[in-house]
């Protein structure tokens, strides 16, 4: 997997159909939740896209501080169900948090992470806070990873 960091204005249409197609195939498909996915926000965001022989396979957008959360953040973490058995959720999170450094210069993420993937998170060291909550349906906890 080849992954790359762009901006919103970086990305070609072929790249932003194909964010598009993969957050709602995984997102309102796979996890039936009927929701606002083109929310506005991608304007703001660096966009963390995982190609494999030019097909997008993972996916993540990352905020700098203020632009979702106080602190800076990671979300729409996405992989596709066939290419899950090669771990590229790790790879892209990885490159996200290398990237939160690297393009906001910060070091504490908020994210907003469905509570069956709180091992996932733990893993890459984020830690949760709070309480459970519901969000579009599906049971959510705060993590941060400092």
């Amino acid at each position: 997997m080849v992954v790359s960091v762009k901006s919103f204005k970086e990305l070609t249409t072929r790249d932003v159909y194909a964010v598009l197609q993969l957050r709602s195939e995984i997102f309102v498909v796979e996890q039936n939740c009927v929701y606002q996915d083109i929310d506005g926000k991608d304007f703001k965001a660096f966009h963390v896209l995982g190609y494999k022989d030019n097909n997008l396979v993972a996916y993540t957008r990352i905020f700098k501080p203020g632009d979702y959360f106080k602190e800076a953040s990671i979300g729409r973490v996405v992989v596709k169900k066939s290419e899950r058995k090669h771990k590229y959720g790790y790879v892209i999170m990885q490159e996200s948090i290398a990237a939160v450094k690297e393009h906001l210069q910060e070091t504490t993420i908020k994210i907003s992470a469905q509570k069956y993937l709180l091992k996932f998170y733990n893993n890459l060291g984020f830690k949760e806070e709070g309480e459970e909550y519901l969000e579009d349906g599906i049971p959510h906890m705060v993590m941060y990873k400092c």
